[in-house]
């Protein structure tokens, strides 16, 4: 006999049962996870009184979480049982709260409960990571490695980015803005006007992440009014994902390189992106890049002869 439960209405969320809906993995892990971090907490963490008689289970009752954050004991039931249910940002935030979640857990918890996870926040146990960043950037020689911020503020560079990219410490600051208005890189970029439209759309995707961020606002304003090409490609409101991209590069020094950058993200240091430039197997760039780094070619890029 199947028995028909009639919406229930917390306040903040409502459940409409799915007759025979089939459970997904998805909300078996929401399940164990919750309990899992339920037990966890004490009654005195969570700032309840102590004693009141013999607890069968260790950490906070389903009852008082709920009561903790706010939400109807029945809603909260049916969360933790991995029911398909209602849940907003703001409800799964109290109870994250209450549980104690890391930054971590709160976005697993929101991809388990099907909404889109919060920005990643850095750790402050994690904001000392440059000493290994530039290990990694530097273990990368001869090839070219930089590090930016999220608004593409250039953190670092090793010595390759500088000799190959043109990157000095005079004038890199925004890697974006420099894209466009470096003289220095667009003379050496063979394939400026091919990558040009996906670093622009590329920075659109990072920008609509955070709208009202105003350190995204500030480049912006800076890069548009220095570049009427920016400003051309930026109305055409192209989105694309960071990911990997083509380069073509005329060095003075030693000629034709043909590079692929990666960027890529570290999930502990979430406002940083790593670039990688790797030689493809073309004009024999992996054999120019580390000429490029040994003396007699640090020498012949100091003083490139005329062509």
């Amino acid at each position: 006999m199947v028995v028909v439960v009639p919406p229930v209405t917390t306040g903040e969320e409502r459940y409409v049962p799915a007759v025979g809906a089939p459970r997904s993995r998805r909300h078996d892990e929401l399940r164990e996870f919750l309990m899992s971090r339920r037990a966890r907490v004490s009654p005195q963490d969570a700032g309840l009184p102590g004693g009141g008689g013999r607890r069968r289970t260790p950490g906070l009752r389903r009852e008082e979480v709920a009561v903790l954050a706010g939400v109807g004991a029945s809603w909260y039931q049916w969360l933790e049982q991995g029911r398909d249910i209602s849940v907003s940002p703001q409800v799964l935030d109290a109870v994250a709260r209450v549980l104690r979640l890391s930054d971590a857990e709160r976005r697993h918890l929101y991809l388990l409960a099907g909404l889109n996870p919060p920005t990643p926040e850095v750790v402050d146990g994690r904001r000392d990571m440059c000493d290994g960043l530039r290990r990694l950037i530097d273990t990368w020689m001869p090839y070219p490695a930089h590090i930016m911020d999220l608004y593409y503020n250039c953190v670092m560079y090793n010595d390759a980015a500088a000799v190959v990219l043109g990157m000095r410490q005079d004038r890199t600051q925004n890697c974006l803005v420099d894209f466009f208005v470096d003289p220095l890189y667009r003379s050496r970029s063979n394939s400026w006007e091919r990558n040009a439209r996906t670093v622009v759309a590329q920075f659109r995707a990072a920008c609509a992440a955070r709208p009202d961020d105003e350190g995204f606002q500030s480049v912006l304003a800076e890069v548009s009014a220095a570049s009427a090409e920016f400003r051309q490609m930026w109305a055409q409101r192209d989105i694309e994902d960071q990911g990997q991209i083509r380069k073509e590069l005329n060095h003075p020094a030693a000629g034709l390189l043909v590079v692929e950058s990666t960027a890529m993200k570290v999930p502990a240091r979430p406002d940083l992106l790593i670039v990688l430039h790797t030689p493809l197997d073309e004009a024999n760039t992996a054999a120019k890049l580390e000429w490029l780094a040994s003396p007699e070619g640090r020498r012949g890029a100091m003083y490139p002869v005329a062509g």
